[in-house]
């Protein structure tokens, strides 16, 4: 019986044929894993229930002829001299010996095995756990975290990973700052040259090193007299009609390229609508290839989009036309919404939003010009990870729900800005949904850059 049971389930799992859904590049569709392996449960446990209800049935069976059999061989013949004993043996092996037959020949396993042929269509397959595990190697590299903290699950939460690590460091850099400062009246020109010639060691790092010391909260350049440049304030582009009254938060993340980021844009039931809208569709997410000019998925980048037209719902309509008020810019050239969850130490490294010069024609079949700006909406805290960091600056960026960050791709001229090269760091703990709007030159012809202005 359990030799059959193993025999069946070995098959199911080793023949079963299921198309890659590429699970590991998006935490919200593997949610449905978890239902979907509490249902497995739930049948299995019914499974070993109906074993256990067979087993008793079985044993009792035993032991009532146990007792029966011990009696009647103490003095078989005197037991058979009674017609009624007699009458039953026969009967039992008759009748009832092939009743426990067909009881203990009963497979009780037929409706689970059923039920997870049908769920393994859906199941995970190698290039998944492949992934998942390249993911945590991955997030070990980039946050530098040992061993045994990745076998044992104990990752850092936000407060360790975030929090504390820059506490740390813009205290070091005050004290730091505040002894240069202090040298700087003695020393003159020759004084701030050598600094600045000291200073120039880590930008011969390799890109990818930046990457992972600023997605670990590392060598930002963002010093606290920069930093004091930096302002909030209330906006009303202008004195826009929508934001005359109840203008929105503006903050300055960065100065050279001026990010900016919007506060309480997007009310946490448009989040949720929009989450709704693109879960059923998400696939994984692609980048353009230069040398075919085509759409194809990378290592590079580990989430899956979707995209929501306005037309599809009002609150994405909403959300578009929110976008443009507060940009100025015509997003009626714009690409459609694309919203990205990722997966399992999901990431997107260093890229340009905007197409270079040795990519000519990387939205020639839009029509609408190049990238002019971008629209990121962060859709959900994460607790440790997910950074957008620019690796050119040394700016970092980090999710906060319900807020936006914009940046122009291109500078007036219409040359792309290789200051905004950035990329969005690998997710240590949490679930990071995020959509974004790119914005093209089309349109904006005669349109005010949002009134925007780099510090100097």
């Amino acid at each position: 019986m359990a030799v059959c049971w193993w025999l069946l389930i070995h098959c199911v799992l080793v023949t079963s044929s299921s198309a890659h859904n590429d699970f590991f590049t998006s935490i919200g569709q593997m949610t449905d894993l978890l239902f979907t392996e509490k249902d497995l449960v739930t049948s299995l446990k019914d499974y070993i229930r109906a074993e256990e209800n067979k087993l008793e049935q079985i044993k009792r069976w035993a032991d009532k002829l146990d007792v029966l059999s011990v009696a009647a061989t103490q003095d078989p013949e005197g037991f058979l001299g009674h017609p009624v004993n007699a009458f039953k043996l026969m009967k039992r092996l008759n009748t009832e010996w092939g009743e426990l037959e067909s009881l203990v020949l009963t497979d009780m396993s037929d409706v689970f095995i059923s039920n997870l042929t049908i769920q393994r269509q859906h199941f995970p397959n190698d290039d998944d756990q492949t992934g998942a595990a390249k993911a945590l190697m991955r997030l070990q590299d980039t946050y530098q975290l040992d061993t045994n903290t990745i076998s044992t699950g104990e990752l850092p939460d936000a407060t360790h990973q975030r929090a504390n690590g820059n506490l740390k460091y813009f205290e070091y850099q005050l004290a730091k700052q505040k002894k240069v400062e202090e040298r700087e009246e003695g020393e003159g020109a020759d004084g701030r040259q050598r600094r600045e010639a000291k200073g120039q060691h880590d930008d011969y790092l390799p890109e990818r090193k930046k990457y992972e010391k600023l997605c670990r909260g590392e060598g930002i350049r963002m010093t606290p007299r920069r930093q004091s440049r930096l302002f909030c304030r209330y906006y009303d582009n202008n004195r826009h009609p929508r934001y005359v009254i109840g203008p929105v938060k503006q903050e300055d993340e960065w100065d050279r390229p001026l990010i900016v980021r919007y506060h309480n844009i997007v009310s946490d039931k448009e989040l949720e609508k929009v989450k709704e809208l693109a879960k059923p569709r998400l696939r994984r997410a692609t980048v353009h290839d230069p040398q075919t000019g085509k759409l194809t998925t990378a290592h590079y980048r580990v989430s899956k989009s979707a995209w929501l037209g306005a037309y599809e719902h009002p609150v994405v309509d909403t959300i578009n036309q929110r976008i443009e008020d507060i940009t100025g810019l015509d997003v009626t050239t714009a690409e459609d919404l694309q919203v990205a969850n990722y997966g399992v130490g999901g990431q997107y490294e260093p890229h340009f939003d905007f197409g270079r010069k040795d990519e000519p024609d990387a939205f020639e079949e839009l029509g609408t010009g190049n990238r002019i700006a971008t629209w990121l909406l962060y859709m959900s805290d994460v607790q440790a990870g997910g950074a957008t960091v620019f690796t050119d600056v040394r700016a970092a960026v980090w999710p906060k729900k319900g807020t936006a960050v914009f940046w122009y791709n291109l500078y007036p001229s219409g040359e792309g800005d290789y200051r905004t090269r950035h990329a969005a760091c690998p997710v240590l703990v949490g679930n990071k949904w995020v959509s974004n709007k790119w914005i093209h030159e089309r349109g904006q012809e005669f349109r005010r850059r949002c009134g925007l202005q780099e510090t100097d």
